[in-house]
């Protein structure tokens, strides 16, 4: 049936109408807030810092850490190769405070305030915490009952791959098995900035002595390196999987899987009990450090990952562990990120760092993860594109974001769910085994 002129006419308006609004540019927002409102945030905060007039300690420390943090991390995120390629905004967090530190940018006494806030004020360690807590107790249990102990097989084959090729080119290129396993491979290997390099410096720090800072301005540049070799890798694989379909399952891992996450009711008082949890598993850790000669950070992920494995957590408190966590990770990730650059790095030692041979041992660290996933993937029945992607690169990278990045080079956003279970899961099992393997290596 032909429809009237007068029908075919509307129809065409509103196809007009629907493609007008979709070809509408999104506002810009920074922080979430209209670009102007945060203007004016930043105006109050940069004229209360260079008056002397910025408030003292935590007050003072957040809001430079939260107006600076968030403006360098957008403009990581917009800006084309870095997004890309580099780690996006939370590198030019880190590195962009180091910088304003070292070319004097930034008043000392606001540099002392945010240095005391960040270690003597432990807003690095309550960041930690619920990271752990939640990113743990979060987890989906259908996808843990579907994969089972079979995913955690590739996981231990991409960790052991990449310290083999770690340690064998380290040794050509110059590096001892202690820096090449202990200084690059483990924060490539550990789950990005936050969960990785940041809580593995603080274990580095008491267990072998020096300042967290003087780790952190080594292990952040393996960490970025690493980033960037994971996601060019990432998009080799793909181009693999074309010319060799018998590898790859087009973005399954193993075939008949469907996931879907599951949405959840966000509560202000969840979020609270949330809060309760995750600092009083941080004090579990602790008691248990006096007795059991691990590093507190360990053993809490223990403690965590067994309760969560034991099912004997009421769901009122996993969903508010779950909401807390995503809640500071969202709000306070790249102000932490800001806090690192001022706190903990130096950036004279990083620019030392970046030469050939540390460029040739984070390469060796990346390929050999991609190796030891696929090859124990196809043993428990993974295709091995999918199972290195995951398993491999995943560990490989800069955590969440880079998740993301991996599996867009790759091609397989549908696998995010098994990427998540490594930048958690795994991410957690390298600061474990970062505290077991130190006595061994020092």
């Amino acid at each position: 049936m032909v429809q009237p002129a007068q029908e075919l006419t509307y129809e065409k308006q509103q196809n007009a109408e629907v493609t007008e609004l979709k070809s509408e540019k999104k506002p810009i927002t920074i922080f979430e807030m209209p670009i102007l409102w945060f203007g004016i945030f930043g105006i109050i905060t940069v004229i209360s810092l260079y008056t002397g007039n910025l408030p003292g300690g935590m007050i003072g420390s957040l809001l430079l850490m939260i107006v600076f943090g968030e403006l360098l991390g957008w403009m990581g995120d917009h800006t084309p190769v870095v997004k890309t390629f580099l780690g996006g905004g939370a590198i030019v967090a880190i590195f962009g405070a180091a910088f304003m530190v070292y070319a004097g940018w930034l008043p000392d006494q606001p540099v002392t305030s945010m240095t005391e806030f960040m270690k003597g004020g432990g807003f690095l360690n309550f960041y930690i915490a619920a990271l752990i807590t939640g990113s743990i107790l979060g987890m989906n249990k259908q996808i843990l009952v579907k994969v089972g102990l079979r995913y955690f097989l590739p996981i231990f084959g991409a960790v052991v791959g990449a310290i083999a090729f770690a340690s064998l080119l380290g040794a050509i290129a110059g590096f001892s098995l202690r820096d090449a396993v202990l200084v690059i491979t483990m924060p490539i290997m550990g789950g990005g900035m936050g969960a990785g390099a940041v809580p593995m410096s603080q274990v580095y720090s008491e267990m072998m002595g020096n300042d967290p800072s003087y780790y952190i301005s080594m292990l952040v540049p393996a960490l970025a390196l690493g980033n960037v070799f994971a996601i060019v890798l990432a998009s080799m694989l793909n181009l693999l999987g074309k010319k060799v379909p018998s590898l790859t399952g087009e973005g399954q891992l193993i075939q008949g899987f469907h996931y879907q996450e599951e949405k959840q009711t966000y509560d202000i008082q969840k979020m609270g009990i949330g809060l309760l949890a995750a600092i009083t598993f941080f004090a579990v850790g602790g008691l248990l450090g006096d007795l059991i000669p691990l590093h507190p950070y360990a053993l809490m992920i223990i403690v965590v990952a067994m309760a969560k494995i034991a099912d004997v957590i009421p769901k009122s408190i996993v969903e508010g562990a779950s909401q807390w966590y995503k809640f500071v990770a969202n709000n306070w990730t790249l102000a932490l990120l800001f806090g690192i650059g001022v706190a903990y790095t130096d950036l004279n030692t990083v620019l030392e760092a970046l030469t050939v041979p540390y460029i040739l041992t984070v390469f060796g660290v990346v390929l050999g993860a991609i190796i030891g996933a696929g090859l124990l993937g196809k043993l428990v029945g993974f295709y091995p594109i999918e199972s290195a992607i995951t398993a491999g690169l995943c560990m490989a990278n800069m955590g969440g974001t880079g998740d993301v990045a991996v599996l867009s080079a790759s091609r397989r956003m549908e696998l995010m769910p098994f990427a998540q279970i490594s930048s958690r899961l795994g991410g957690a099992l390298i600061l474990l085994l970062a505290g077991i393997i130190i006595p061994l290596l020092t």
